[in-house]
């Protein structure tokens, strides 16, 4: 395949793009005399970059959440047993599935009391925006065999709820819908992910293939519950399937904290309201089984991926990595001390963030976590104190459209309101490198995981930014997305 007519960069510039197999074989200045027989797919006048990686998402989630009713919207559990109500009346014996509740600033808590007397005997699950709660309906905690007081599960129990729930579910029907998720992926000009759903990662995309292959590569992650069948697989970070080159076995995830939503991101300072041992958030791992953890996966080249959001939880997982003597990856990396700004670089540990979450938060973050010294969001202090950043979406928690979370580092803004924190705003090229999985502008012999655009981002607003159309996507040299001229 050759992509002709594509600039590289901002300059206007032309190039045609050989592609041979998965690899680009060269570069040249657009319109030289071309073999027949090779196909062409005309750029345009576009502009060619590396694909767009996705670093942090939860693809059977975002898949099964496409299909859900969306209660983003609600102000309040009342508002948000509206939005359902209409649809677990006629529902029977279904279970009813809703996503995107954000319950910090609600007037009222959520209960499993509110679902069965406005629905009595529905079983409904809603799972909060950053998928850190589960808020069930005394049917379903019957069905799950779940003894809970207010059926609103955190953390690690919401976890494991979801998964029990998933075990209802037809895996035919989720694989096709993740399949179906990836192609959409493509649209948006995405050609890897980094696939961080709680489950056994490796099994289910090996049975996954038997249905289709993906659109995108996807790397599979690790988590601690099979961490040990990892290990004597001598499964590595990086190693590719057998099955297909599109599947890579990806990092370890560790969950060390919770969500600044659910006030158990964990951190120096207390939580305003709150009093006792929870007022300082949440600890999933002790300081010693964490390091217990990133030791044995670097050791066995598994590289680890720390979640951490509150600054305390950072300050733990960057002493784990200097005590193990590796480098990682901080998923979130949402409040950080500015000592331990300097780190990320000096220990080798990339901030895998998702600009969006800025945006979504920037009012929940300055009610929580008003006059803290730590750097909230600090994207640009990262990048100026030399840490490698990767962005991603942690879709469903953000939408996976990675144009827009180039336009929120850049702007730090993605409405009408002035920019939020604007010292922490990164340069375009910054964005679009850890957009693109730290990729830089395409060079012969890199993988052909190209998204064209129809134009250069740069000089444009937010908004004209966030919606920049993708006029081709290829991953590993197939066409996966081709937009209608």
């Amino acid at each position: 395949m050759i992509i002709a007519n594509v600039a590289l960069d901002g300059s206007g510039v032309l190039f045609d793009i050989e592609l041979v197999g998965s690899v680009i074989e060269s570069i040249a200045p657009a319109g030289r005399r071309r073999g027949s027989g090779v196909e062409v797919l005309d750029g345009g006048g576009g502009v060619a970059l590396p694909g767009f990686v996705d670093s942090h998402a939860h693809l059977t989630q975002w898949a099964a959440a496409r299909r859900r009713i969306d209660v983003g919207p609600a102000m309040s559990a009342a508002d948000a047993v509206a939005l359902v109500y209409p649809y677990a009346r006629t529902a029977g014996d279904s279970v009813v599935r809703a996503n995107g509740f954000r319950d910090a600033q609600w007037p009222e808590e959520p209960h499993k009391d509110l679902l069965e007397n406005a629905l009595p005997g529905a079983r409904v699950a809603m799972t909060s925006m950053d998928l850190h709660t589960l808020w069930l309906s005394p049917a379903l905690l019957a069905d799950l065999g779940i003894d809970h007081p207010t059926g609103v599960l955190r953390d690690v129990d919401g976890l494991e709820a979801v998964m029990a729930l998933e075990e209802q579910e037809d895996p035919a029907e989720l694989d096709r819908a993740v399949l179906d998720a990836t192609a959409a992926l493509a649209v948006r000009g995405v050609t890897g992910v980094v696939d961080f759903e709680f489950a056994d990662n490796k099994t289910v995309w090996d049975r996954r293939l038997t249905a289709g292959s993906p659109a995108v590569r996807v790397d599979t992650t690790v988590w601690p519950q099979w961490l040990d069948e990892a290990i004597e697989r001598d499964e590595r970070t990086g190693d590719v399937s057998a099955l297909s080159e599109l599947i890579r076995r990806g990092p370890l995830k560790v969950m060390l904290d919770g969500s600044l939503n659910t006030r158990t991101a964990c951190c120096h300072d207390r939580y305003p309201g709150i009093d006792g041992d929870d007022a300082f958030g949440l600890l999933l791992e002790t300081q010693e089984s964490l390091f217990g953890l990133v030791s044995r996966a670097s050791r066995s080249g598994i590289v680890p991926a720390i979640h951490a959001i509150g600054d305390r939880a950072n300050s733990i997982a960057l002493d784990a990595f200097e005590r193990a003597g590796c480098g990682g990856r901080i998923e979130h990396a949402q409040q950080i001390l500015p000592e331990d700004i300097a780190r990320f670089a000096a220990l080798g540990v990339a901030a895998s963030v998702q600009p969006q979450h800025a945006m979504a938060d920037r009012d929940i973050a300055e009610h929580l976590w008003a006059g803290r010294r730590s750097v909230a969001y600090g994207y640009g202090t990262l990048h100026r104190s030399g840490a490698r950043l990767l962005f991603g979406s942690d879709a469903p928690v953000s939408p996976p459209e990675p144009l827009a979370g180039v336009a929120a580092a850049v702007f730090r803004t993605d409405d009408d309101r002035p920019p939020w924190r604007p010292e922490d705003a990164v340069p375009l090229d910054v964005a679009l490198r850890a957009a693109c999985g730290g990729r830089g502008p395409l060079r012969v012999g890199d993988a052909a995981d190209i998204a064209v655009l129809v134009e250069h981002p740069a000089h444009r607003s937010v908004q004209d930014l966030a919606e920049t159309e993708i006029r081709a996507t290829i991953c590993a040299g197939e066409l996966t997305h081709a937009a209608a001229v």
